[in-house]
């Protein structure tokens, strides 16, 4: 499984598995560190497509959002459906991260 990322601009948009568990996080955060070795430091993470969570994922996206934020950019969630959305709730996540309807309005933001 590959982490496909898109940049619009000085945002890049990473595309999260279907799974994010601590079998894809390292990957995730693999794709992250290259993006912020170019200096790309405003990412947002479309996750539409994940509908498994666990501690090593949640974990890893709160890691990024550390990282990001250490080198003056953030980690912006877009795309969160059930189950995901309730997780975020449950885990407060909701309140530590920007969520967003849609990649358009994420990407926006960083205007």
């Amino acid at each position: 499984m590959q982490i496909t990322t898109e940049t619009f601009g000085n945002v890049m948009v990473v595309h999260t598995p279907d799974e994010m568990t601590e079998e894809t996080a390292e990957r995730f955060l693999s794709a992250l560190e290259g993006a912020i070795g170019r200096g790309i430091v405003n990412i947002v993470a479309q996750m539409d497509r994940s509908d498994t969570y666990d501690s090593a994922g949640l974990t890893a996206l709160l890691d990024a959002q550390d990282r990001l934020r250490e080198k003056g950019g953030n980690l912006k969630i877009c795309g969160l459906h059930d189950p995901g959305r309730k997780i975020f709730e449950i885990t407060r996540l909701d309140q530590r991260f920007d969520i967003f309807e849609s990649v358009i309005d994420a990407v926006a933001s960083f205007q």
